[in-house]
């Protein structure tokens, strides 16, 4: 949590709530949040002020970038709105971003095709109007080139939506010289909002205010008015991402999100993302070289990619079983990973381990590994706590193999 954040929260409840009330409104600038809140964050993703919103949750704004692209696409069909009736994503995406693609899917009529990393470029044919992937892939940690990726898209003729969820605030990403088409991402991980943090979403400008498609955006609610406060029946779009807001926004949650938008910013002067960056790749090198040289014997494989360009700014070890009662061992003892489980599609991306080669399900203990205020000390204790509870075999004591609620 960043230091900051409970004196700010504290103050919007105690005073711009508890004693200014609605003046906050004006006086505080709460209506101007989700625009301020996202100017910030634009500067971490390549977007420019006035494009970036800070609103609703990664679903439900998924589900209106994924609506607008899907009416694009038909309104600029060649031949016409029914002949690109497919939106393609990765099979091991993020569960939420497919299951509201397979819903929108059901209701316009089209498919959803899931495929492989390496099946992405083969996929992209004239009869997909979407390809919506995940930047960093949740599970292994794996990235995608989004400028090439993107490029071979628009190479025939598809739109590009991209999860950002573990990429801003944890490498370097550029929206606009990518020539992406939209992005969303959450505030809760690498931006350090607090849990259940408003999410943000990006529209490349030239999709933005198109004239012909004001309601592409299908949650056309007040928020999104261009006057809200006129309180007219008929709704006129708001002009640019304004339009992609909905409801009244959270304003208790907008300022702690700010606080954590606003560590990663103060970086800024000592280069940035580029220099958080390096030390993410130096922090996940010396973990996975740690893990092998100090685990090795207990079956730990690597997820992960070992390219600096496909990798994120995570590590994820393969274990057959007992995964999840290790992660719980090493959350006793300080170490906060998680568990998630199994693929078999996991086996196609794992790279060379202790593990490679042996087949069945693959369970994931993922460890994240924010360079803003992860420490090199911090690798080697936990690397260190990973060997003890391995070697002891106390993941297997009971406490550690009930299942909770939340991996």
């Amino acid at each position: 949590m960043p230091r900051a954040t409970p004196a700010r929260v504290a103050q919007v409840v105690t005073q711009e709530w508890g004693t200014e009330l609605i003046q906050s409104w004006n006086k505080n600038g709460w209506f101007a949040m989700p625009q301020q809140v996202g100017d910030k964050i634009a500067r971490l993703i390549g977007a420019a002020p006035g494009e970036v919103v800070a609103t609703d949750s990664t679903s439900v704004n998924l589900f209106k970038v994924l609506s607008a692209a899907m009416n694009i696409a038909a309104a600029d069909a060649p031949n016409g709105p029914m002949t690109r009736k497919r939106i393609v994503s990765e099979r091991s995406n993020f569960p939420t971003d497919l299951y509201i693609a397979e819903a929108l899917c059901k209701q316009h009529g089209m498919e959803l095709v899931l495929v492989e990393p390496e099946e992405i470029a083969a996929s992209l044919t004239a009869d997909v109007a979407v390809l919506m992937l995940t930047h960093v892939n949740y599970r292994t940690g794996a990235m995608h080139h989004m400028a090439a990726v993107t490029a071979a898209a628009h190479a025939e003729g598809i739109l590009t939506v991209w999860d950002l969820a573990h990429s801003a605030g944890a490498v370097p990403v550029d929206l606009k010289k990518a020539r992406a088409d939209f992005a969303v991402g959450c505030g809760y991980k690498y931006l350090n909002g607090g849990p259940g943090a408003p999410a943000f979403v990006w529209v490349n400008p030239q999709h933005a205010d198109r004239p012909d498609l004001p309601f592409m955006q299908p949650l056309a609610g007040w928020w999104g008015h261009v006057a809200p406060f006129e309180f007219t029946p008929d709704y006129r779009p708001a002009p640019g991402i304004r339009r992609y807001q909905c409801g009244t926004q959270p304003i208790i949650s907008l300022a702690a999100l700010e606080c954590g938008v606003d560590t990663l910013l103060a970086a800024e002067p000592l280069g940035g993302m580029a220099a958080l960056r390096s030390k993410s790749l130096a922090l996940t090198d010396l973990f996975i070289a740690l893990v092998e040289e100090r685990c090795a014997g207990h079956g730990l494989g690597l997820a992960t990619p070992r390219e600096h360009a496909q990798r994120g700014s995570q590590v994820c070890l393969t274990k057959d079983q007992g995964a999840y009662a290790i992660v719980q061992a090493l959350i006793a003892r300080g170490v906060i990973g998680d568990y998630r489980a199994g693929d078999p599609s996991i086996l196609r991306q794992a790279q060379d381990g202790p593990s490679s080669g042996q087949t069945g399900k693959k369970d994931i203990l993922r460890f994240g590994f924010t360079p803003l205020y992860i420490g090199f000390v911090d690798v080697w204790n936990a690397v260190e706590q990973l060997k003890q509870v391995l070697e002891s075999g106390e993941w297997q004591r009971p406490e550690f193999n009930r299942k909770h609620a939340v991996t």
